[in-house]
Formats: C-alpha cells, structure tokens, sequence
C-alpha cells in the first residue's frame, strides 16, 4: 500500500516537473514584472498563480486518461445475415431460393413466388423438386460448400428450360448459420432459337437437297442412256427448268428473309393509301387466277385509307395472302379481298377464300418457316414454305399482326390488322 502511494506522488511529481517549459516560464514572467518595477509580492503572487495554473493542467489530464480505460470486449453471437440475404434477393429478377445446411427451404424471393408459387416453408427441398440431378447437386454443394448447376425442363404449367444453380452465401463470420442460393435461370427461349436455327438449317439443306439431286440425275440420264433421245432430253430440260426455278423461288425467299430480319427494328416512316396497292396485286394475279379458274373480286371503300408502311413490302404480303387464296381455296372459285377502317381506328385487309380450309392443329404454325399443311400439295403448287413467314416478319416491321380464321369445309379468311 505504501509502495503505490509512493509511486503516485511520485508521477504527479514526474508529470509536473515534465512542464518544466511552463514553470520556466511562469518565473521569467515573475522576474521580469519585478524587475519593471512590480511590487516583489506581486512578482511572487504571480509566479505561484502561473505556477498552480501548470499543476492543475497536468493533474486532470492524466487522471482523465486513467479513468478512461477501454471496456471489456464481450464475445455475442454473430449476427444472422438472413434478413439482408432476403431484402437483396427482392430486387432480382429470376427466381431464388434460400435452403439451409440440412435442405430446407427456408424462403423465396418475389420472383420465385410468381414463377413457382409459394416455397413450402419449412419443408425439404425434395417436396417441391422431385428431380434427382437437383437434389444429387444440392446435396454435393452442401458437402463440399463449391457452386455447382445443371440444366433442368419443367413441364407444367407449360415447358420451360432452366439453368439452376446452388452456391452457399460467404459470410466472414465462421460461426454464422450456412444457407445456400438455388436460383433459376430461364433459357427456354434461347433454347426455342437454337432449335429454330437447327430447323431452319435442316430444312433449307432439305428444300436444295431435292431440286439439286433432281437435276444432277436428269443430266446423268443425258449424257448416257438418254445422250441421242432427243424426246426425252426435251422432257428432261422442262423438268430440269422447274426445278432450277424452285431453287432461284427458295434463294429469292430466304434472302428476302434475312434483309427483313436486318431492319425487322426500323419501322416505316412514310404513308401509303392500300387501295392502289390491292389493285396492283390483283392485276398482277390475273393470269394465275385465270389459270384456276378463280375471280378475285376486290371490296374498296370510298374514301382514302392510308398506313404508316412500305409499298413494296406491302405489295409482297398481299401478293403472297391473294396467291396462297388462288391456289389453295380454287375449289371455291372466288376470292374475296375487303378493305375497310374500323370505328376505333384500326385498319384491316381481308383475303378471303372459299376452298376447303385449314384444319385447326396447324393454324398456330402457318407462320413458321418450312411449314406446311401438306407438303405434296405445296411443292405441286411450287410453294416454298416461307411465303406466310415473310407475311410474318414484313408486318411485324409494320407493326401489324396477320389474324387467321378457318374451318375445315368453309374456307379461310386471312386478316391484316394495321
């Protein structure tokens, strides 16, 4: 006990004799008022005065910093980052899934909620996903804590196609409780192009294919069992003609195609008046019609109709709608083209026939490249397959939809909505 008092009145002691800077100072001041004629006991006043003043600013100071001591730092448990994770997941746009150590779905986003309905809360992952490749992958991840996806279909409601991914969340904290992501990745219509483009592709190697072999065989013929039938090489050159045009009607169509698809996002910036336009495409189909033995009759209004649209392109739909009406509706003897501008300000073109119609299983795909109905029908008819397809993307530049009725014994009516 006396060793500490000891020890404290000597480092006060030490503490005020480290300013001796400040007591030199006080005593130069003393000095010099006395020495400027200042009484001695005020030069002695002021040296004590000066001299407390230093004593009592040393003193506080380090009593302040001996009682400020640091407070004990106390261990608690770490936090649990569940409710960030759930407050960043609300702002993505595909669905996730928080799971815990043992598999249990512990909550979804608003995503997963739209696309997969309420998570069951609680419960293990399997009661939502039967899949052995996603549960064979969550439960790797768990073991290992290393990311991992695979590609997965759902049928219902409708096919879809996901890359689904597991992947824990780091924390810093080693104590904290492990949840793991499950995120789904919707690549249905990247997968839906991929097997378009692998369509397209076939097909078109399909449509060449048959005209080229065609002609490769009636040259052989030619130059060998039939090199002096001079019938037969004209039957063979007529037939050769047909099939060569079939190719030049396929190339015209897919590079027509492809320079739609090249400004399929620039949209006409002119007007043009329809009336003409159908008159044209009439006149130019009259020798076809009168080959089949159908009229064309056209229903115009009086007053003048005009779109935002590209003559050409416009004159090419309707070319193709009125042609495919001839040959495919000849039965009916009449097809019918209307034009009229509805009371809430849409404009639609009508075309049609009275032939034996399209049954409906094959409605929602006329469109489609290399679609057919029947394809002997098609082909007799020197169809490529690609005439409603350019329809297609023609008016979806023109911001246009193309409406198709039909019924099997009743004919078919193709409607251009503007």
């Amino acid at each position: 006990m006396t060793e500490d008092t000891d020890d404290g009145w000597r480092g006060d002691l030490r503490r005020i004799l480290s300013a001796w800077i400040y007591i030199l100072a006080a005593a130069v001041l003393a000095i010099g008022a006395w020495a400027t004629g200042a009484a001695t006991g005020y030069a002695v006043t002021l040296f004590v005065l000066l001299f407390l003043l230093v004593v009592f600013r040393q003193l506080p100071e380090e009593a302040d910093r001996t009682a400020i001591s640091p407070a004990p730092v106390i261990a608690g448990p770490p936090a649990d980052p569940l409710p960030l994770i759930l407050g960043s997941l609300d702002a993505l746009d595909m669905p996730i899934f928080v799971l815990n150590a043992a598999s249990e779905l512990i909550a979804g986003n608003q995503e997963a909620d739209r696309v997969f309905g309420a998570p069951p809360i609680g419960l293990h992952v399997s009661t939502r996903w039967r899949s052995p490749g996603i549960l064979d992958m969550i439960r790797e991840t768990i073991e290992t804590g290393e990311p991992n996806q695979i590609e997965h279909s759902e049928r219902l409601p409708s096919e879809r196609v996901y890359i689904v991914r597991v992947a824990p969340v780091r924390s810093g904290e080693a104590e904290t409780t492990p949840y793991f992501l499950l995120s789904f990745r919707d690549i249905s219509e990247l997968r839906r192009l991929d097997r378009m483009r692998s369509d397209f592709v076939a097909n078109a190697s399909h449509e060449l294919r048959t005209p080229l072999a065609s002609l490769r065989g009636f040259i052989e013929t030619m130059q060998g069992p039939a090199r002096d039938d001079a019938k037969a090489k004209e039957r063979f050159l007529a037939i050769m003609l047909d099939q060569a045009n079939r190719m030049s009607r396929l190339v015209d169509d897919l590079l027509s195609l492809s320079r739609l698809e090249l400004k399929a996002h620039l949209p006409p910036d002119r007007k043009v008046e329809l009336a003409p336009i159908l008159g044209h495409v009439r006149d130019s189909l009259a020798p076809l019609a009168a080959d089949l033995g159908v009229e064309i009759r056209l229903d115009l209004p009086d007053e003048k109709v005009e779109v935002m649209g590209e003559r050409d392109e416009l004159v090419q739909v309707f070319e193709n709608l009125i042609e495919n009406a001839c040959k495919y509706g000849q039965d009916g003897k009449v097809v019918e083209v209307s034009l009229r501008r509805d009371v809430g300000g849409a404009t639609e073109v009508s075309v049609r026939d009275h032939g034996p119609g399209i049954p409906g299983e094959h409605v929602p795909r006329l469109t489609e490249r290399f679609y057919r109905v029947n394809v002997e029908d098609s082909r007799s008819k020197k169809g490529t397959g690609l005439g409603l397809a350019i329809v297609k993307h023609i008016l979806t530049r023109h911001r246009a939809r193309l409406i198709v009725k039909s019924a099997l014994g009743s004919g078919s009516e193709f409607t251009v909505r503007f």
